[in-house]
C-alpha cells in the first residue's frame, strides 16, 4: 500500500494502574477508546492505533468518530497513511461465539473508505489491514482475504431488480486487504516460515506482509526465557524465508511493561536490541499511562526514529532442548499455583470493559486442563502476592543451559534484576512448597535487590486476602501496582 510502516503501534491491553487524564471511568470503554487512539496519535506520537474487535461490543464507526471529533488533527494527518488504524479481529476457528464478528468487521471496511473519501475528497483507505489472532495455518488467513474479495467486495458487480449493487449502493473499496497472522503457540511461531510462506504464495503478496509474534501469551504458556527463545527462533525463521521471497517480512512484537511480559517501558528500550529485527513494537497501556507524558512521548520518538535491523541467530537444536526443559518445568510450577492464582485474579482491578482476548491456558488432557486468567491478570495476581512469575520454571537449567541464555537473550540478567525486585520472602510459607523449594534454587542463580516498599505492600495483600477483606486487598493491589509502574 505504502512504504512507510510503524515503529510504533498503540495497543488496548489493559495493563496500566493510572487512569488516563481523558477517561471518564476507571474502567475504559466505547468513546474513551476514541479518545484514546487520539491521544495515541496526536499527543504521544505513536504511528499507529490497534482497534480490538473481539471481547467486546465491536464500535464500526471508530473512523467516522475520529475525523469528525478530530478533524483539525486529521486534516493534517492522514488516517490510512501518515497513520494507521489496524483491526485485530476474532478468530472463528478458536472464538466461535464471536465469530460472525469478523464478518460485520470485515464490512465496515469499505463504509470507513467512504467515510475518509468525503472527508479527505479523495480515495483514502484508513483501514486496509486486519490482524488474526491465535492463526494456526494458512489457510485461516487465506478465508478471510478470500470472504472480503468474494463477499465484501464481490458483491458490487451482483444484481437485484435490473441494477447493479454497486449503481444502488456505491462501490466496494478498497478492492482487497491485507491478513496479518498474530502467532502465539510455539507450533505456529517455530512453524512462521512455513506458515508466512503458503500464505504469500496462494495470496500472491507482493510488496510487504506484516506478521505478528506473541510474547505475552508466550510466556504465560511457557515461561519467560521459552518466550523469548520462541521470538528469537521465529524472526530467524522469517528472515531466512524473507530471503527466497519477492515480499518483505515486517514482524511485529507485542511487548507489555512487565518484565514477565516484555519490560518495555519510557525508561527500557533494550528490545530494539533484542529483537532487531522487529519492525513494529507494541506501546501498551501501562507504558502510555503510568509513566510521565513527556518520557513516554520522548521515548516513542526515540522508537520511531530508530531502525530495523537483521534478526539475531541461535542454534535451533539447543534452544528447543532449553525451550523443553523449562517450559515442561513452568507448566508443572504453574498447574500448582493455579488454584492460588484463580482466587486472587477475582479482586484485580479491571481497566476495560471487555472480555480480554482468547485464553485457555494448554495443558495435555491427562493434567486435567487448567484454566487460568489471561496474561496481564495472572501477572498481577503473582506480584501483588510477591511471587513474581519470571522465576518460574527455571530451576531445572543447568549452567550450561544459563550460558546459552545469557548469551542469546542478551537483557537477561537485567530483566530478572527489574522482576526480583517484587518477591516477597516472607509470604513464601502461603504457597505449596514444591514449589518454593524450585523456586529458591532458581534464586540463587541471580543477583538482586529487593523493593522493600513493594515488599511491605505484597505482605499486606496476602494478610487481605486471608481476612477476605477484597475492597482493601483490591486497593493494596493497585498501590503495588503504581510501584511496579505497571498492573500485570
Amino acid at each position: 500500500m505504502f512504504a512507510m510502516v510503524p515503529r510504533t503501534m498503540s495497543t488496548q491491553h489493559p495493563d496500566n494502574v493510572r487512569n488516563p487524564f481523558f477517561a471518564a471511568n476507571a474502567v475504559l470503554e466505547g468513546d474513551d477508546e476514541i479518545k484514546e487512539a487520539f491521544y495515541a496519535y496526536s499527543h504521544i506520537k505513536c504511528q499507529e492505533q490497534l482497534w480490538d474487535c473481539e471481547g467486546k461490543e465491536v464500535d464500526d464507526y471508530v473512523v467516522k468518530k475520529l475525523l469528525s471529533k478530530y478533524e483539525p488533527f486529521f486534516k493534517r494527518n492522514k488516517l490510512g497513511e501518515d497513520i494507521r488504524l489496524t483491526l485485530r479481529v476474532p478468530n472463528p476457528e478458536i472464538e466461535k461465539d464471536e465469530a460472525k464478528i469478523l464478518l460485520e468487521t470485515l464490512e465496515s471496511i469499505p463504509r470507513s473508505f467512504d467515510i475518509a473519501k468525503a472527508f479527505y475528497c479523495e480515495d483514502v483507505a484508513p483501514i486496509f489491514e486486519v490482524a488474526l489472532p491465535m492463526t494456526m495455518s494458512a489457510g485461516a488467513l487465506l478465508r478471510i482475504k478470500e470472504y472480503y474479495t468474494r463477499f465484501v467486495v464481490g458483491k458490487a458487480d451482483h444484481s437485484l431488480g435490473g441494477m447493479k449493487i454497486a449503481e444502488w449502493v456505491g462501490d466496494f473499496r478498497p478492492k482487497s486487504i491485507n491478513v496479518i497472522p498474530l502467532l502465539e503457540t510455539v507450533d505456529s511461531m517455530l512453524a512462521a516460515d512455513s506458515i508466512v510462506g503458503e500464505y504469500v504464495s496462494k495470496a500472491r503478496v507482493e510488496g510487504q506482509q506484516r506478521v505478528w509474534l506473541a510474547r505475552s501469551d508466550t510466556a504465560l504458556n511457557y515461561g519467560l526465557v521459552p518466550a523469548i527463545l520462541i521470538n528469537i527462533l521465529s524472526l530467524q525463521k522469517l528472515e531466512t524465508l524473507e530471503e527466497q521471497l519477492s515480499a518483505e517480512l515486517l514482524p511485529i512484537i507485542g511487548l507489555g511493561s512487565a518484565p514477565f511480559r516484555g519490560n518495555l517501558t519510557p525508561s527500557n528500550l533494550s528490545c530494539i536490541g533484542e529483537f532487531p529485527s522487529v519492525q513494529t513494537f507494541t506501546i501498551q497501556s501501562a507504558f502510555k499511562y503510568d509513566y510521565d507524558e513527556r518520557d513516554v512521548a520522548d521515548a516513542v520518538k526515540q522508537m520511531n526514529s530508530s531502525k530495523r535491523h537483521t534478526a539475531r541467530h541461535i542454534d535451533e537444536q539447543e534452544a528447543r532442548a532449553v525451550i523443553a526443559t523449562a517450559s515442561d518445568a513452568y507448566r508443572k510450577q504453574v498447574a500448582a499455583l493455579a488454584e492460588t492464582i484463580s482466587a486472587v485474579a477475582k479482586h484485580i482491578p479491571q481497566r476495560r470493559r471487555r472480555k480480554l482476548h482468547i485464553g485457555l491456558f494448554g495443558y495435555s488432557r491427562e493434567q486435567g486442563g487448567i484454566r487460568l486468567p489471561r496474561a496481564i491478570t495472572f501477572c498481577a495476581s503473582l506480584y501483588s502476592l510477591g511471587l513474581p512469575p519470571e522465576i518460574l520454571g527455571m530451576d531445572t537449567l543447568s549452567p550450561k543451559d544459563m550460558d546459552f541464555i545469557r548469551a542469546a537473550y542478551t537483557s537477561f540478567d537485567r530483566d530478572m534484576q527489574d522482576a526480583l525486585r517484587y518477591v516477597n520472602e516472607d509470604n513464601f510459607h502461603f504457597f505449596p512448597q514444591d514449589v518454593i523449594k524450585a523456586v529458591k534454587k532458581s534464586l540463587g542463580m541471580f543477583e538482586y535487590d529487593v523493593d522493600e516498599k513493594h515488599k511491605k505492600v505484597t505482605g499486606i495483600i496476602l494478610d487481605d486476602f486471608r481476612r477476605k477483606d477484597f475492597a482493601v486487598m483490591e486497593e493494596n493491589i493497585m498501590r503495588a501496582g503504581a510501584l511496579r509502574g505497571f498492573l500485570g
